[in-house]
């Protein structure tokens, strides 16, 4: 398993001129060619974020904004995917935008959806602790195949 954290990766967003032909070398010159080959080499995406004002964080967008020069290879993969979010709060509806989102990704990219946690509660450190979604969260990477 290799961990891809995006956090502080040096990637722009897509400026949707589509010189790559969704399936070619991109204008922009940074850290993605770095993370596609990575990507492409895997069986198996986990996007993990936490909930950041009602979606997935920035950072995440950008690198999935991104998929769009390679996003034939990505489809012709059929390549396992799965969805972690956590949350400060623990209503329902505010995850409805990343799932949303995760749910579209997984259809137009042909992955094999191998389900979600949702970590309702789980955004300090000191609510992690607590919080039984950890262990759901732990348990589900584990069973994961």
């Amino acid at each position: 398993m290799e961990i891809i954290d995006v956090t502080y990766a040096n990637v722009c967003p897509c400026t949707g001129c589509v010189t790559c032909s969704y399936e070619g070398s991109c204008v922009q010159k940074d850290g993605m060619e770095t993370l596609r080959k990575r990507i492409l080499d895997a069986d198996m995406l986990i996007f993990a974020t936490p909930l950041h004002y009602h979606g997935i964080t920035v950072q995440l967008k950008m690198a999935v904004g991104r998929f769009c020069a390679f996003s034939s290879s990505l489809h012709a993969k059929h390549m396992a995917s799965a969805l972690i979010v956590d949350a400060w709060n623990s209503s329902d509806w505010t995850f409805d935008a990343s799932n949303a989102h995760y749910k579209t990704l997984v259809r137009y990219l042909n992955f094999q959806d191998k389900g979600e946690t949702l970590g309702y509660g789980c955004g300090a450190p000191g609510m992690t602790k607590r919080s039984r979604y950890v262990k759901q969260a732990r348990e589900f990477g584990r069973n994961l195949k």
